[in-house]
């Protein structure tokens, strides 16, 4: 049997091994820290080394092939009430809860370690399956002040432990209930971190998550129903989560121990496109001193400027940016033709840029969870930030009235823009930080200096 180390040296070394497998060097570093290849890698090192399976760490001996064979992988073990069925017919077996139905979605994986609520209710995640990495879900509870948005776009959710009682002075509901008062169905009791490692190397499957208390699943209808989800490349989600009219928005951020406030005071008003806005994010503009008004995702620039805004915020929101911007690019470019301030965050981010006529593409996996580090390049900083994103700006396509502000230390991804020639930025990431750390919340008081300035030299 040859070592881990032996067979990478056979590919050609760590670059050449990754180029070969279809997977990145972040995974060869993990058969070297577990000195063993996962088995759907094998049949890739076989052909490119010439080696025999038995030469393979952890592939099965003689011995173990003659053992009787294990029962049907479509035929639920004992106590199954829940399972993930993948577009390419892999099926996980688990523990159903929440919501008794199968929803198709993107399976994505979100490392936050606090705020599932948060996420769960973060209209960003529209047509998405959320597998949490962190073990504790649902210790917590739920409660109606944490959510950011009233109708939960998530299409289920995925854990390793199983919920249970809420431990939290704040929990009104158990999360098994609030899930099933939303119709989402949840899956406990799988190894969550193979799916992870599964989505790392290749990328975000399309998948069925169903729940069913019987045990008694279709899989044949499920493997269909996964197979025939579109996936969200090219997909519109905005307009099913936007708003359907306008409103004003004066809540101000939570805290301790009034709770919400109201902004009775406000300098500046402020129209935010909605193309699937999360709530603590229309909290801080108005915490900012900005009367917000919100309107819906296909507003056009005449509707918007109609307000009379003294800056223009375009929102967070799911699915495809380059879809939704057949009817929000002429909105925007009809409104950075003012000369208003303009700020974006995420689907903003991405949609201001394609107004300025660059490019977005699909990440292989997104950037989901609180603890993704960033360089504010105006400042040299490097903030740690909330994510939740599947497409990014593609740097290379910025026009010349366009400057690159912030990027991923994580893996260079484009994470903040500003024209030269208007007061226009966007960021990719979420600094209203819910879920997560408060780094950039400077960001908004850097909105409203926009705006200051712009009101001054007006």
């Amino acid at each position: 049997m040859r070592t881990v180390e032996e067979i990478i040296s056979l590919l050609g070394g760590p670059e050449a091994a990754a180029t070969r497998c279809g997977v990145g060097t972040e995974a060869i570093r993990k058969w070297r820290q577990a000195k063993a290849i996962p088995a759907k890698h094998w049949p890739a090192v076989l052909a490119a080394t010439g080696l025999a399976l038995s030469d393979l760490p952890g592939a099965p001996t003689e011995t173990q092939k003659t053992e009787p064979a294990m029962a049907s992988a479509e035929t639920p073990p004992d106590g199954a009430t829940g399972c993930l069925v993948l577009a390419d017919g892999t099926i996980f077996w688990g523990r159903g809860f929440g919501a008794e139905t199968a929803k198709a979605g993107e399976i994505c994986f979100n490392t936050g370690m606090t705020g599932y609520q948060e996420t769960l209710t973060d209209p960003s995640y529209a047509g998405q399956v959320i597998t949490f990495t962190f073990p504790h879900i649902g210790n917590v509870g739920t409660n109606a002040e944490d959510i950011e948005t009233i109708t939960p776009a998530a299409r289920g959710l995925i854990v390793k432990q199983d919920v249970t009682e809420p431990a939290n002075w704040r929990s009104t509901k158990h999360l098994d209930a609030w899930l099933k008062s939303h119709g989402i169905p949840g899956l406990a009791g799988i190894d969550t971190r193979a799916l992870t490692a599964r989505i790392r190397d290749a990328g975000a499957p399309n998948g069925v998550i169903c729940h069913q208390a019987d045990g008694r699943f279709d899989i044949a209808a499920l493997k269909a129903q996964a197979a025939a989800w579109p996936g969200l490349e090219g997909m519109d989600l905005a307009k099913e989560v936007t708003c359907r009219q306008t409103f004003a928005w004066d809540e101000t951020e939570w805290a301790w121990p009034e709770g919400f406030g109201r902004q009775t005071a406000p300098k500046h008003k402020v129209v935010a496109v909605d193309y699937g806005a999360k709530r603590n994010i229309l909290r801080c503009l108005a915490s900012a001193g900005c009367e917000v008004v919100v309107v819906p995702a296909t507003a056009t620039a005449e509707e918007i400027l109609a307000h009379k805004p003294d800056g223009v915020f375009l929102s967070n929101g799911p699915g495809d940016p380059a879809a939704t911007g057949e009817y929000a690019i002429p909105a925007i470019q009809g409104v950075l033709e003012t000369k208003l301030p303009v700020f974006g965050i995420c689907l903003g981010h991405q949609l201001l840029a394609l107004s300025l006529g660059a490019k977005t593409y699909k990440l292989a996996r997104g950037h989901r969870g609180a603890n993704q580090p960033v360089k504010d390049l105006t400042t040299g900083k490097v903030e740690i930030t909330s994510q939740n994103h599947g497409f990014a700006v593609d740097p290379k396509t910025l026009p010349a009235n366009a400057t690159v502000t912030h990027v991923s230390l994580f893996d260079g991804t484009n994470e903040g823009i500003a024209a030269t020639d208007r007061p226009a930025f966007s960021v990719q990431y979420h600094p209203e930080a819910s879920p997560g750390p408060s780094d950039s919340h400077y960001l908004f008081h850097r909105f409203v200096e926009m705006i200051e300035a712009h009101k001054a030299g007006a």
